[in-house]
């Protein structure tokens, strides 16, 4: 099956609709006072969602690009390595790792690390010195960790061997051909893949509630068993998770858009 060419005024009619909706939404904020409190204590956890976001995202492309190197590397104990510790994240669900991460491997590292502190004289640990919020974030960066590497690792794969070899014949390190060369061309391959992962860690920055992290999830659960308002109080959450995330997705849009266009002068 050929792939149907893109017209050439994709009017957003969808934009529309999600706008239309949102404004109604946002009016009835500004008419309904149910609506107003409810915003009002969602409000408080925005912080906490964008925080777990960007901090979680940002720790995972990290080690996810690590992952991705070690999977390309000529050493076949970190082949290996990599490429264990991302099929084992993968095939675990994240709510699954998240309480697994909170309640069982947590306090086993702090078991660990007090029973090597206590011959040296160190300060011993508990439990409470690493909150919830903190395992939260821990367990999604091991998580999305393992999913950035494979998109991490197609993009390098796809830039083309003779790039490398020309930088090498110029006499250019291995460092200096990954940061000039190679990742550079892969970046624009990388980024709508990449995105996603990011609007979908803004959702899946939801599932922190179930440890009682005080995010956007957690207020709403919390407001609508208060004040038994389940409709008008998802209404709003819904709304903000959508605001996040559709801002997002236009905004990388228009960035892939922009690379695109600067490749082709390029």
């Amino acid at each position: 099956m050929t792939p149907v060419a893109r017209p050439k005024k994709d009017f957003p009619w969808w934009l529309v609709v999600l706008c239309a909706v949102g404004a109604w939404l946002f009016w009835q904020v500004a008419a309904d006072p149910v609506y107003s409190r409810v915003l009002a204590t969602l409000s408080k956890g925005i912080s906490i969602t964008v925080m777990v976001t960007l901090v979680g995202f940002f720790g995972a492309s990290i080690l996810g690009l690590a992952l991705a190197v070690a999977t390309l590397s000529r050493w076949l104990v970190l082949r290996q390595a990599a490429r264990l510790y991302i099929e084992v994240m993968r095939g675990i669900p994240i709510i699954v790792l998240l309480l697994y991460v909170a309640f069982a491997m947590t306090p086993a590292l702090i078991a660990a690390w007090n029973w090597a502190a206590e011959p040296l004289g160190l300060g011993a640990l508990s439990t409470r010195d690493f909150s919830l919020l903190w395992r939260a974030v821990l367990a999604l960066v091991l998580a999305y960790s393992a999913f950035i590497a494979e998109v991490f690792r197609a993009g390098l794969q796809a830039v083309d061997i003779g790039q490398t070899e020309a930088a090498e014949a110029l006499g250019l390190n291995r460092w200096q051909r990954f940061r000039h060369i190679v990742f550079p061309q892969a970046f624009r391959t990388i980024l709508p893949p990449l995105g996603n992962d990011f609007v979908a860690m803004v959702k899946d920055s939801s599932l922190v509630s179930v440890l009682g992290v005080a995010d956007i999830t957690q207020l709403g659960k919390v407001t609508a068993a208060g004040n038994f308002r389940y409709f008008e109080t998802y209404n709003m959450v819904a709304l903000i998770y959508l605001t996040m995330t559709i801002g997002l997705s236009l905004g990388l849009r228009r960035l892939e858009m922009r690379l695109r266009r600067r490749g082709l002068r390029g």
